[in-house]
Parts: C-alpha cells; structure tokens; sequence
C-alpha cells in the first residue's frame, strides 16, 4: 500500500492500540485520485487565494499564520504562571500515573476500563466516540490498580510553545527530537503525555468526564488528501497542499482545552509525536488525535508509522526533568491555585 495512504486512514482508524480498517476512506480515495500537479493547476486556474500565511521552517516544515487568535484569550492563557522547577513555557505533572503495561508492554487495560464507563455513547462505530462517562465507576476501577510516580515539566501548548501561534507541522519523529534537544528538552514519552493530560484521575478528556465538541479543536471534517501532495516538502505544491487541508488553530485559541495540569490541546488540534514505551515495535507513538472526525481522548495512541513518516497535521510538545519542588506545592496545585 502506498504510504502516503496510510496518512489519514490510520490516524482516524488506528486509537488505543487497535487497527480498525477505514475501508469507506480507502475506496474514496481509490475512486477520486488527485495528483498534487493537478491539485497547485486547479488552484491557478481558479485564482483561488490562500487561506493561510504560510511559512516554511528549515525547509521542512509548515506553520500557518495566527489570525483569529483573541488578544483576551492569549492573555488569559499567558498570565498562568510557569511550574515550579520547570522552563520557562513549561508546567509540571506531578503524582501517580495509572501505568497500563504487562510484561513492558501497553495493554490497552485502562482504556477499555474507561470504555466500560460509558454512560452514553455517541457512536459505536467508527470513530467510537463516548459523550459522558461515570467518574465513580472509573475511579473505582482505577482503585485496585497499581500507579507509577511521575514527575517532569512539559511544554504548555504544541511546539513551538507560543500561546497566539499555530503550531509547527510536517515533522517526521526523528526531527521532532532533535528540535527537543535543541531546546535542551527530549521528547516526550507516551506515558509522560498521557499523564500531563489526564492526571491523576485517570481522566477520559482532559477537561473531565464529558465530551465537549467546543472545548478542543475537533470533530471538523475530513478532508482527503493529494496524493504525494507534501513532496517536495518546501515546495509551492506542499504549501497548496495545506492550506486546502488546514482545520487547526493557534495555541490557546481554547481556554476549556486544559488538562488538570495546564497543559493546552493535548487533545484535537494536531497529532503529537512521543516516544514508545514498549520494548518493540516504533519508538514513534502519535498521541493526542486532531482535528478531524477521531475520539480525541488521553489514552488513545496511532502507532502504526514509522520514525521517517511525515503527514499534514503531525507535531510535538517537549519534556525535560523537573527540579525539585517545596512539598507543599504539586504541579497541578500551582497551576490551578494561581488561576
């Protein structure tokens, strides 16, 4: 199968772990073929003007402008306050994470946990979406299991970091890290990002129990895509590209998009690469969903790509160590009690 098909129907197909074939995804595209020099040719013959301000980054990647972004937003997101022993841009996730491995690998256990709370489902089928789930019963559930202590800073918003800026796209696992480590951060792991964004309680979204279309950047439309549209990646046919596919918005766009830690969009927006935790298989986990049609909650990951793969909505936050902080003070009480 050609790989650049793989780039939406596993994305939207492939959540906690588990291959489900988007077979109706697959015959569009085979049925309406579009090759990215059609594609830039009916741009210019229709005079369509781009919708974004496009800028290419180190001749790899893509960032749109931030118009729209409220200067009331922004400055509500910037005056939380940074977690204590982090970066500057950083906040820190603190407490027991809900491990869900066996034998060192990802089970899925606490997903299907999760899945077992559901109160009222939005759909079964593809893509599953749950509407409300039982806090209780979770939390009952999640009382008999083991936790691992974690405690690490992680980046507020999507990188580059900036409240008011979209994030920066077309980013292969690979050069994710290396932009990390230019920063003297890493990238993140599967379990630190689900972690920072569901918190203690194990939480299905990370702004609670009950799905909230407004809350992130989600559920808009899937658009399909151009076939080798993003190659060459620095490239008129890559900007066209996506400027047609582009449905995110600039960091902080969504006060409601925080986790219990103060991390923003960690759910919707674009996908997020981390780090696998498991001994085998791809290091590149892909965690967070975007913003098409996918169940945008924590716990879900897309696995299936490789460390070379690129796509249209791929980005990445960074982590780094945190120094120590007072006893009196845990990452989620700074943020939250200076709010």
């Amino acid at each position: 199968m050609n790989r650049r098909l793989l780039g939406p129907v596993v994305p939207l197909a492939l959540l906690g772990g588990f291959v489900v074939a988007a077979w109706g995804v697959t015959r569009w595209m085979h049925a309406h073929p579009v090759s990215g020099e059609e594609l830039v040719s009916e741009i210019r013959r229709a005079d369509v003007p781009p919708r974004f301000a496009w800028q290419s980054v180190d001749r790899r990647h893509w960032q749109a402008s931030s118009l729209g972004t409220s200067e009331q937003t922004t400055t509500l997101v910037s005056l939380e306050p940074d977690g204590e022993g982090c970066p500057l841009g950083m906040v820190r996730a603190k407490g027991a994470f809900h491990s869900d491995t066996a034998d060192g690998r990802m089970t899925g256990a606490i997903e299907r946990l999760q899945d077992a709370a559901c109160t009222d489902w939005i759909s079964r089928d593809f893509p599953a979406r749950c509407r409300t789930f039982d806090a209780e019963k979770i939390a009952e559930s999640l009382a008999a299991l083991p936790t691992t202590e974690l405690d690490f800073c992680i980046d507020r918003f999507e990188y580059p970091n900036v409240v008011g800026q979209n994030p920066i796209i077309v980013v292969t696992f690979h050069e994710a890290e290396a932009l990390c480590k230019k920063e003297q951060k890493r990238l993140c792991t599967e379990n630190e990002w689900t972690f920072a964004c569901e918190g203690e309680e194990a939480r299905p979204y990370p702004y609670g129990y009950t799905r909230d279309e407004s809350a992130c950047v989600m559920d808009r439309p899937w658009r399909p895509f151009t076939e080798n549209g993003l190659q060459p990646r620095d490239g008129e046919k890559a900007r066209a590209e996506l400027d047609r596919l582009w449905q995110g918005e600039p960091s902080g766009s969504r006060p409601k998009c925080r986790s219990p830690f103060g991390a923003y969009d960690t759910t919707g927006n674009v996908d997020e690469w981390t780090r696998s935790v498991n001994p085998t298989g791809y290091s590149s986990i892909l965690k967070g969903g975007y913003w098409g049609p996918v169940r945008a909650r924590c716990r879900p990951s897309t696995r299936a790509h490789g460390e070379d793969f690129i796509d249209y909505q791929q980005s990445f936050r960074c982590c780094a160590e945190a120094a120590p902080a007072s006893d009196s003070t845990t990452a989620s009480g700074s943020s939250d009690k200076n709010l």
